[in-house]
């Protein structure tokens, strides 16, 4: 495995690791690595005559997904739109690996963390079953994309959680893959919820595997943008909002409190909000938790937010200004290439400006030592 360089104070240039970065989910593969059983029903690229361009089909989804936005890093902001794209026309980096470390250095970035783009709303799915064969079948391609670059690109599995014993043997399974950590849906498929005890045993395995666990944006159903009041780009406001509920519950459910080691990822929710969350988190614990009612903590709930919540972000001025406010070990830098909010190709630019009033050793955290030391790398 190639070693990065250390970073030096008088360093005025950092290459960094990209904490969340995305792949576009090629049209084979959900078709070519699923279960049979499901083959027919695979999510799949279909042309859209009507848009002139291709669509993502996936069953249970009320509308064909348009492929523009899923792929429009770089673009001028008037250039971007929901469909009329063909596959072909995408960032060919999203799919085919041998082209992706080309446009991570036009970026100026040492390594990423590869999280899906279809894979993203499957999570949101009702289908179990078929959840399942999905993820298992993203989880062989991903497989295929990451091992072009292992020193490079770095791969999270994802988990459809149909019980928690079946969950613990999907993290041996990612484990064996070589992935680095577990992108989890924002609901699991049981009848009770990720701050149940029964749980442990899942948190448990998570500690012992090395492997860290993920909530990215747009996965909990909640934050989807389907029912928006007002104009449509008032979605953008909300799309945090299922990340920090599954911090709640954690928290208050006590999740931390009984597995006092487990890493949770907050991804591309920010984190400029985290400051008065944690307040606000104190003040009802403290004023209304004997009738609201939650576990009774041993720390006061900002405690385990600094300690066991992890944070991305592409460009966030305030985070930036709030450093002190948080924990600078726990905020993680990210380009979220090649997605329509991702900093690519002027990522540099971006952290010129926002990180030029932080200490040389907050910009190393953050743009490398802390997504190093959570994945263990080398």
């Amino acid at each position: 495995m190639t070693e990065l360089s250390p970073i030096k104070a008088a360093d005025t240039r950092i290459d960094p690791i990209s904490a969340d970065s995305h792949i576009v989910e090629p049209p084979h593969c959900y078709v070519d690595f699923i279960d049979p059983a499901y083959r027919d029903r695979a999510p799949r690229v279909v042309p859209h005559p009507e848009s002139g361009g291709d669509k993502y089909f996936i069953e249970g989804f009320p509308n064909l997904i348009g492929l523009n936005s899923l792929a429009a890093a770089g673009k001028a902001p008037e250039d971007i739109r929901v469909e009329g794209d063909k596959f072909s026309e995408l960032h060919r980096s999203g799919w085919d690996p041998k082209f992706r470390l080309a446009d991570m250095d036009t970026d100026g970035v040492a390594a990423e963390f590869i999280y899906p783009t279809i894979g993203m709303l499957i999570c949101n799915l009702q289908d179990a079953d078929y959840k399942n064969a999905c993820m298992k079948a993203y989880n062989r391609w991903l497989e295929t994309y990451v091992g072009e670059a292992p020193d490079r690109i770095y791969g999270l599995g994802q988990t459809a959680v149909r019980s928690v014993e079946e969950a613990i043997a999907d993290f041996r399974a990612i484990k064996d893959q070589g992935f680095k950590g577990v992108m989890m849906p924002g609901y699991p498929s049981t009848e009770f919820d990720y701050d149940d005890p029964r749980f442990d045993p899942l948190w448990q395995a998570s500690i012992d595997m090395g492997l860290p666990i993920s909530f990215h944006i747009l996965t909990a159903r909640t934050d989807t943008g389907n029912n928006v009041r007002g104009t449509p780009i008032n979605f953008f406001q909300g799309i945090i909002r299922g990340c920090q509920d599954i911090i709640g519950m954690f928290i208050y459910g006590g999740v931390f409190d009984r597995n006092p080691d487990l890493r949770l990822v907050c991804v591309e929710a920010d984190a400029g909000w985290a400051p008065h969350y944690m307040y606000r988190m104190d003040h009802a614990y403290n004023r209304h938790r004997y009738w609201r009612k939650c576990a009774e903590l041993s720390k006061m709930p900002s405690e385990f937010f600094l300690e066991n919540v992890y944070l991305t972000f592409q460009d966030d001025f305030t985070a930036l200004r709030s450093v002190d406010q948080m924990n600078p070990r726990r905020l993680m830098w990210a380009s979220d290439f090649p997605h329509s909010d991702s900093t690519w190709p002027w990522s540099q630019d971006v952290i010129a400006e926002q990180f030029a009033e932080l200490t040389a050793d907050q910009r190393r955290w953050i743009l490398r030592d802390n997504v190093r030391e959570l994945y263990n790398l080398a």
